[in-house]
């Protein structure tokens, strides 16, 4: 896991190309960060070049593609002189099937009759940093354009075999039901009591009688009745993902892929980043997001869904009264690279919001990640439900809670072993039923300025920032 160090994030304009498996048109510009499966850039068309770099020692990228046909796959990296770059071909799951790791320039390589699907191509340095380019080749592509999402073919096939060591609650079909599923969604919970609400009247439509798949570390299958009652899924089975083994396991990563919605309870976000970042559970959950389903969770299972995540990992949880007044506080530790939604590029999420008086927190969380960051923060028993063009309605008893600069905002004091001192900062207030537009910023809710000074037993102003 990666801490984010204290600097101003510009973090907008990447957010046309990271629009996985919903591209308009022929990737032809790498967009960063693309470091792994779950945040590949795509989709590439065949035969259609694609400009892209390596800038440093540690920087990979990942690139997907889709075929409709059985049928070859060449892939043609070219690079300058003096470096020497490698490819890496995979199938939609397992390892690679075919590489060029030579020092040839350009490196091609052919994989024979792949079938039809999913595939993604991995770009490394054996040595040197610089420019390349990329073009795959391959059977049954269309143009890329339009708006639809991963074609769902229902070609998972069988389901494999429960590892001894894997706990799991169902209810209903074992079977994968096939959905043909439009635009992809959010559901954002603030921890508490659950919103029937929003899976009755908002995720229910969506899957229409397909599958969810409930995630945790901990805990029962609570979850598994309650939510078939109000979405009338086909299934809902409960995974407890205690560690990496089971995380990878063929089975854990069939029924996240077959499902049509995720949901990650609550629990322990430090324990989820530890357990599935780099495993298939990542990879499988933005699968789900970008063939079209719902991702969502409570709590901690909220927290996880951000580009950014507050992470105590180790540390006790973060307080508001304590949070401002060092800007280094150590209780602030905040974690990336876990999931790769549009609509949340640039966010970190809160819960327990308004009940916790969590407001100083998420505001120093703001400032520790720069101007270009947001906050949603969603208080208990409350939801923000978020479809792929952005928009996101609240259902539920209480408020959610946006945060972010304009040109107004100033960051006064954000110093190690310094009170934080905030002027100005945006603080939308939304109520059930009212919207915030996640990819612009649009809504009809005015905002009020909040300033934070750490210095002060009564750090807000106004006194009463909820």
């Amino acid at each position: 896991m990666q801490e984010v160090t204290m600097k101003a994030l510009s973090l907008l304009g990447a957010f046309a190309l990271l629009l996985c498996g919903n591209a308009h048109a022929c990737l032809q510009q790498e967009s960063e960060k693309n470091n792994n499966e779950s945040s590949a850039n795509g989709p590439l068309c065949t035969g259609t070049a694609v400009s892209a770099s390596i800038g440093s020692r540690t920087d990979q990228d990942w690139f997907y593609f889709d075929t409709s046909a059985t049928g070859d796959i060449t892939v043609n990296l070219s690079h300058g002189n003096n470096v020497d770059f490698d490819w890496f071909l995979y199938r939609n799951s397992g390892s690679y099937i075919a590489s060029g790791q030579s020092s040839a320039n350009p490196e091609v390589g052919t994989y024979k009759a792949a079938a039809a699907g999913r595939h993604y191509v991995k770009v490394t340095r054996y040595s040197g940093t610089g420019n390349y380019q990329l073009t795959v080749s391959f059977a049954g592509s269309g143009s890329g354009g339009g708006t639809t999402p991963e074609t769902v073919a229902c070609d998972y096939g069988p389901r494999p075999s429960k590892p001894g060591a894997l706990t799991n609650y169902r209810v209903g079909s074992t079977a994968d039901t096939c959905v043909a599923l439009d635009q992809p969604a959010l559901l954002l919970m603030g921890g508490g009591a659950d919103v029937d609400a929003a899976f009755a009247n908002r995720v229910a439509p969506h899957i229409q009688g397909g599958n969810i798949v409930v995630l945790r570390t901990t805990g029962t299958g609570a979850y598994n009745s309650y939510l078939q009652g109000l979405t009338n899924a086909a299934s809902v089975e409960t995974l407890i993902v205690d560690n990496q083994s089971k995380a990878n396991s063929d089975y854990v990563d069939w029924v996240i892929r077959t499902a049509e919605m995720v949901f990650i309870a609550g629990g322990d976000q430090s324990a989820y980043l530890n357990q599935w970042q780099g495993t298939k559970v990542q990879d499988a959950i933005m699968h789900v997001y970008n063939k079209g389903g719902v991702v969502g969770g409570t709590s901690a299972g909220n927290h996880v869904l951000g580009q950014f995540i507050y992470d105590p990992d180790g540390v006790q949880g973060a307080i508001s009264s304590e949070a401002v007044t060092d800007f280094c506080h150590n209780t602030i530790n905040i974690s990336t690279n876990f999931l790769a939604i549009p609509q949340l590029n640039g966010i970190i999420t809160d819960t327990h919001f308004k009940q916790r008086d969590r407001m100083g927190r998420s505001a120093v969380f703001q400032a520790q990640l720069g101007a270009g960051s947001r906050v949603v923060a969603v208080s208990e028993a409350t939801s923000l439900f978020v479809t792929a063009d952005g928009n996101g309605v609240v259902d539920g008893g209480h408020e959610v809670y946006v945060l972010r600069a304009d040109s107004q905002t100033q960051y006064q004091q954000t110093a190690c072993n310094q009170p934080v001192i905030i002027n100005n900062l945006l603080r939308y207030k939304l109520l059930p039923g009212q919207s915030y537009n996640l990819l612009n910023n649009s809504t009809n809710v005015s905002p009020i300025r909040l300033s934070i000074d750490g210095a002060n037993s009564n750090f807000y102003n106004p006194s009463n920032p909820y």
